[in-house]
Parts: C-alpha cells; structure tokens; sequence
C-alpha cells in the first residue's frame, strides 16, 4: 500500500527508508508515549495491519525470579496494539484502549517478541476492534496473550 494513512503511518514510512529505521520509528513513538520506553522495545515489523516487536531480557524488565516481568509484556502488548491501530486508522478516526486482559501462560526467560495482526477494517463509524496479541519467547513459546478491546470512533470536526 503506498498511501498514507495518516501522520504516524507517514512517519513509519519516511522512517523505512532510513538505516536503523524501525528503531528510530520505535524511539519516536517512546517519546510520544514515554513509559512505553521503561521496556525500550524495538519493532521487528509494522505495517497497516500487523505489527511485531520485541523487548530484550534484561535486569530493567526482570521480577524478583529474574524472568520477563509479566507488567512488562503488558506494557510490550498495548505498545504493539497501539501502535497498530494508530498506523491502520484512517485519518479522520481515532482510537482509545477500553481495557485489557492479559494472560501469563508461562515465564519468560528470554527475551520475547509481541506480535499482533488485524483484518482490514471499514474504518466508518463508531465500533469495537478486538485486537489480539501473543507474546512468545526465543523459543517460539507462547509466554502471553492479550486480548485488547479499541474503541474507534470519528474525530470531532474542528
């Protein structure tokens, strides 16, 4: 798709054609929203659509037994869903989160990966997107789901 959507999928894309620019695109979206960068997350792969991101295991996301915190996966699922909605959304809506249930499946004692996908949308009107986002770790175990519920709805005209 060559069209932009909006002004976070413009970025993405002038983003892309740089070195390291998936990194720089996630460090940009940390300064927008600066406590998703407590994790200091990384996208693999983002697009309209489908996005996958990663956290490396170290002592800033540990609990007490060492392993990926189960609030920092949390943290990694709204970052990957989030960040999704707001580069598929078309320009003249907007999205908020209405809450999250996340399941811990198992400890994560390495670094993990967040990946989320979602059908293309008729993005007309007021309505619900379900987002859902699995964590694995290194070894393709699946360490977390999250099940994200969106609220869509047009921007107020200005």
């Amino acid at each position: 798709m060559n069209e932009t959507r909006n002004k976070t999928h413009a970025l993405l894309k002038s983003f892309e054609k740089k070195p390291l620019g998936l990194w720089l695109f996630s460090k940009a979206i940390c300064f927008k929203a600066p406590y998703f960068g407590s994790i200091k997350p990384v996208f693999k792969e983002i697009r309209p659509g489908f996005a996958r991101a990663t956290i490396k295991k170290k002592r800033r996301v540990h609990n007490h037994i060492k392993t990926v915190h189960a609030i920092a996966m949390a943290n990694l699922c709204e970052f990957v869903g989030g960040t999704l909605m707001e580069v598929s959304i078309a320009k003249d809506m907007r999205w908020i989160p209405k809450g999250m249930d996340i399941r811990y499946l198992a400890k994560a004692q390495t670094d993990v990966t967040a990946t989320c996908e979602i059908d293309d949308i008729n993005w007309q009107g007021t309505q619900d997107v379900i987002l859902e986002v699995e964590v694995h770790d290194n070894n393709k175990q699946l360490v977390a789901k999250a099940t994200i519920p969106m609220y869509v709805s047009p921007k107020p005209r200005q």
